[in-house]
């Protein structure tokens, strides 16, 4: 990765890797603690939506002030915000207290995710940006993969507030490592450059930037399908354990990590958009494998399938992103857009997904998540169809 610089690249990639394991940890038991103290299907879709509904108003603001006032200090306090969250955790003893919690933790989510993918696209050399934002991306899968699986052990050995304590002390680890070792937001190229973002309204009429939005949005609405209600169908009808359903909430997005790097490579030299519909597809068929699930190792395989799908489209669409981030000088303004879409999804996905639970079979949610991936990947055809829409980048 030539011109790429090395140390910051490794620091970003170190801090958002412990924020987001310590985030891992407790997906897997929310809803299973929320359904012990009573929430219905609804609530726990809330405690998810929450999370996203309050990402959502603030992304637009966090992205387009770092891209004029630096990075390092969204990131530093955001990662800070999260660590003191996550202790706050441990008080909660009923369900609207866990959705007040995770509404604030959204918040503290704006400043950090598309501030650092903005960080990164910053220092990403030319033509190497699949690679770059791939291997950086492992980063958020691997950490949220491993996190479940060293939550469902805790759980199982020791006690819920062991996740709460461990997620606080990963957190924290993130805060100082970006506090102490990123250099000062006066040194960043965003802030030396003093280039004014273009306008919201012409990032919008950006077709292909409307078509990896929607992406975005239907692949995440089908993430917080299974990290919502995954969990509680395998406890419900197969009667896993806590290591168990960890596992399986571990295996797609581990599967989806692994992969990153050497997909971004191929998406370097070969067709972006191609990948993108392709990994939308193979998404489409784990969602219905989910509902036809009959045992442990069918949950596994759509899991696997599902991570398979998420690596050939997200390393591709992320790197469209940072090529338009270039183009148009606003690279913190597209990656708002981008995580936009990633908080609306999990927040349509989960709400929906917890009101079909209270009237329908559980197994039918995964069925209604086939249908979004559906719906997004013609839409992001129609979209991305004309090559006039992205004349200035060569995303083909």
């Amino acid at each position: 990765m030539n011109n790429l610089n090395k140390k910051i690249f490794i620091i970003l990639f170190f801090s958002i890797f412990t924020a987001v394991t310590g985030v891992g940890i407790v997906v897997p038991l929310l809803p299973v603690y929320a359904h012990t103290l009573g929430g219905s299907g609804l609530y726990i879709g809330l405690i998810f939506g929450s999370f996203s509904l309050s990402r959502t108003f603030f992304l637009p603001y966090f992205g387009r002030s770092s891209d004029k006032r630096g990075r390092k200090p969204y990131i530093v306090t955001g990662l800070l915000c999260y660590a003191v969250i996550s202790f706050s955790f441990i008080l909660a003893s009923s369900v609207e207290i866990l959705i007040a919690i995770r509404f604030f933790q959204g918040i503290a989510s704006a400043m950090i995710m598309p501030v650092t993918q903005a960080y990164v696209g910053d220092i990403t050399p030319e033509k190497k940006e699949g690679v770059t934002m791939g291997l950086f991306n492992m980063s958020t899968f691997i950490g949220l993969s491993i996190g479940p699986m060293i939550g469902g052990l805790l759980n199982d050995h020791v006690n819920m507030n062991a996740a709460f304590i461990s997620m606080g002390i990963l957190s924290s680890i993130g805060f100082l490592l970006s506090l102490f070792l990123l250099p000062p937001a006066r040194s960043e190229k965003v802030t030396a450059y003093r280039i004014k973002p273009v306008s919201w309204l012409y990032l919008l009429k950006d077709r292909y930037i409307d078509g990896i939005f929607i992406f975005r949005f239907v692949y995440t609405a089908c993430i917080g399908i299974i990290w919502g209600f995954l969990p509680i169908y395998a406890d419900s009808e197969f009667a896993l354990s806590g290591s168990c359903i960890g596992f399986l909430v571990m295996t797609g997005i581990f599967t989806s990590g692994l992969l990153q790097t050497p997909v971004g490579y191929i998406a370097d030299r070969g067709n972006k958009r191609l990948m993108i519909i392709m990994g939308g597809i193979i998404i489409i068929v784990s969602m219905f494998l989910y509902q036809w699930s009959g045992k442990f190792q069918d949950l596994f395989y759509a899991s696997f399938l599902f991570g398979v799908g998420g690596s050939l489209s997200m390393a591709p669409l992320t790197a469209i992103a940072v090529q338009k981030g270039v183009q148009m000088k606003s690279m913190g303004a597209v990656m708002s857009v981008l995580t936009l879409g990633h908080s609306l999804g999990m927040m349509t996905g989960a709400f929906f997904a917890g009101i079909l639970m209270d009237y329908y079979e559980l197994r039918q949610i995964f069925l209604f998540g086939a249908g979004i991936m559906l719906t997004g990947v013609i839409l992001f055809i129609l979209f991305t169809v004309e090559k006039k829409s992205c004349s200035q980048v060569k995303i083909y």
